[in-house]
């Protein structure tokens, strides 16, 4: 996330809620790192719980200053739909 996004938060949160096209939530820690904003703690087990591969492409929008809706999109340009189910991962964000 580029700094210059940050502009848009009063303070920028330490994590965000990660929210899926199904309402399912996932916490994710910020961490500030090679003057960019990353999602840091969270993001690993978040991209493979939800089976992000090399060529999907995912797209953020801030729903709230500290909830972000994504949607991803296979290599073929089509919207993954993940079905939640009952999280046990520890970022599970609980609604």
């Amino acid at each position: 996330m580029p700094l210059d996004f940050t502009k848009h938060f009063f303070a920028l949160p330490t994590e965000f809620k990660l929210r899926n096209n199904t309402g399912c939530s996932w916490k994710v820690m910020v961490k500030l790192m090679n003057d960019r904003v990353t999602l840091d703690q969270g993001w690993a087990t978040y991209a493979a719980v939800h089976q992000i591969k090399i060529g999907y492409m995912v797209t953020f929008k801030l729903l709230t200053p500290d909830t972000l809706k994504v949607i991803i999109f296979d290599d073929d340009g089509i919207e993954v739909v993940n079905k939640c189910g009952k999280h046990d991962e520890p970022f599970a964000a609980k609604d």
